[in-house]
């Protein structure tokens, strides 16, 4: 399955929590940049990995998913409701429901190893206690200790009814994988690099932490699909570095264009 490289990607952005000098949560800082955020890309992941939820106290990540929902609407807000065990992750998906949340998601359970069967049942159980929400699985070996190869992503998303996954680190060079395995279902990226190959594997988008710190750049996407094309088989070169040099083009053009005048203006 590829994806019309003429559609853009969708960008969601994994944003950071904020703190202030005590280490405390920062409301305000945090729900100014969710405004800047939501108002350039398509929607925002919060307290997920970026947002650093383990550190996170569980009112905390809940006062987060206000203030998201509040500044960008249920429509373009996941609340990351991951935890370790499925008991913990109902309790917090309950909780962002009764927010107001329409999308959730939760990273594979980590720490401890989980059988086939036993991750399956993980997200059987969260979906059964919300069955409202889109909900989306977040795979990031790395980070959990918990491979999930494509085929078993399929059994868990059928088991549970999932709308899709994020998938990170190592698993996102398999990405036209998860496409395969799961049909009609959304898979982003967490490898926000290069968000054409995404595209050319077949999947929705990215879920990118760099947008948060770099928002108009990913917006861009939008406006601008594909003018990094290749006759070569050569990867394009990334967003940022595309930026650079037509920023460098820029510069050079209007250098040139002040040396011609000056010197029309003497000849």
């Amino acid at each position: 399955m590829t994806t019309d490289l003429t559609t853009a990607p969708v960008v969601l952005s994994a944003v950071p929590t904020l703190f202030d000098a005590d280490g405390e949560v920062d409301p305000g800082a945090n729900q100014a940049l969710y405004k800047l955020v939501a108002g350039l890309v398509d929607g925002l992941l919060v307290a997920g990995t970026t947002g650093e939820f383990p550190a996170l106290e569980d009112a905390e990540r809940l006062s987060l998913f206000e203030l998201a929902l509040a500044e960008a609407g249920p429509d373009r807000v996941i609340a990351h409701i991951g935890a370790p065990d499925a008991r913990h992750a109902i309790r917090l998906a309950r909780a962002a429901v009764a927010l107001g949340a329409t999308r959730i998601a939760a990273i594979t359970p980590y720490y401890l190893p989980a059988r086939p069967g036993e991750l399956a049942d993980h997200y059987r159980r969260i979906r059964e206690a919300v069955p409202g929400p889109e909900f989306y699985a977040y795979i990031f070996p790395e980070r959990t200790g918990l491979p999930v190869p494509p085929p078993l992503f399929a059994e868990v998303a059928e088991a549970a009814g999932l709308a899709g996954a994020k998938v990170s680190g190592s698993a996102s060079a398999d990405l036209a994988g998860y496409v395969a395995a799961a049909p009609g279902l959304r898979i982003f990226s967490g490898n926000d690099a290069d968000p054409w190959a995404t595209m050319r594997a077949g999947g929705a988008g990215v879920i990118s932490g760099r947008s948060s710190a770099y928002p108009e750049v990913y917006a861009a996407l939008r406006d601008d699909p594909g003018g990094t094309a290749s006759r070569m088989t050569v990867d394009p070169p990334e967003e940022e570095l595309t930026a650079v040099i037509a920023a460098e083009v820029a510069g050079l053009l209007a250098g040139a264009a002040g040396t011609a005048a000056s010197v029309t203006g003497t000849a």
